[in-house]
């Protein structure tokens, strides 16, 4: 007799994985061709196009935004802008997108394609998040904020999220409700299986600070479905995608 489990075998090889992301992307709300195209030559160009959400994560950001009706949205780490960009798409010319940028030269890669395409509604500050972050005093609260930076500063982002946003403060963070997505909290799985039955184990074993980012991800996830100011989900797709929202 089968048993239903909470376990689910997505996809049984890489093969069919491609073939589902293809489709899935073909079955959903398509993105701009200027994002698209974006995207593509970031990927062709840049070493580091890894940094970047890929189109199917960003159908998916879209799909957030409208449905929670964000009109402000927050982003931590914003690398060349494509996903700045996306957020500027969900929610129209009258939103408005704050993105929190540690490199400079990223900063105006960023801004030369807002430029290009037209983008009048993303600002990036550029600086270190682990100080940007505690410092922003918004005229208005946040819908959504959007964490997508050094894996290592993951808990640090989550005090000063709760911290700028305490119930009745002046110029807080995040409204009440708002909604946090962070992504890469699974890290290629190893944060829930970092023994060596994950193929990806002896990769880790090569990268610089790897240990580092599993335990700041690990503490990360424990204190946001620990909080109780936050109803938390985990949901394990993409790299891994941590949804809370905040209650007060």
């Amino acid at each position: 007799m089968s048993q239903k489990t909470t376990t689910a075998v997505l996809y049984p090889n890489s093969k069919v994985a491609a073939e589902v992301t293809a489709y899935s992307e073909r079955s959903s709300t398509a993105l701009p061709k200027y994002l698209v195209d974006y995207h593509a030559w970031v990927d062709e160009n840049h070493e580091d196009a890894t940094y970047m959400v890929s189109n199917l994560q960003a159908q998916s950001l879209v799909f957030f935004a409208r449905a929670f009706g964000a009109k402000r949205i927050l982003e931590i780490g914003s690398y060349v802008g494509y996903s700045a960009m996306v957020w500027a798409h969900a929610i129209g010319a009258d939103g408005k997108v704050t993105g929190l940028e540690f490199s400079e030269e990223y900063a105006k890669l960023a801004n030369a394609a807002f430029e290009k395409h037209g983008v009048k509604n993303v600002e990036i500050v550029v600086g270190d998040a682990l100080q940007t972050l505690s410092s922003l005093k918004p005229e208005e609260p946040y819908d959504l904020i959007f964490i997508d930076a050094q894996k290592s500063g993951y808990p640090s982002y989550l005090k000063d999220i709760l911290a700028g946003s305490q119930p009745g403060s002046a110029n807080r963070l995040l409204r009440p409700g708002g909604l946090i997505i962070a992504d890469n909290v699974l890290r290629r799985a190893l944060v829930a299986d970092g023994s060596e039955d994950n193929p990806n184990w002896q990769l880790q074993r090569h990268v610089v600070h790897a240990e580092d980012d599993l335990v700041a991800l690990r503490e990360f996830n424990t204190a946001l479905a620990s909080n109780e100011r936050l109803d938390t989900f985990l949901m394990p797709i993409f790299d891994g995608v941590g949804l809370a929202s905040l209650r007060d």
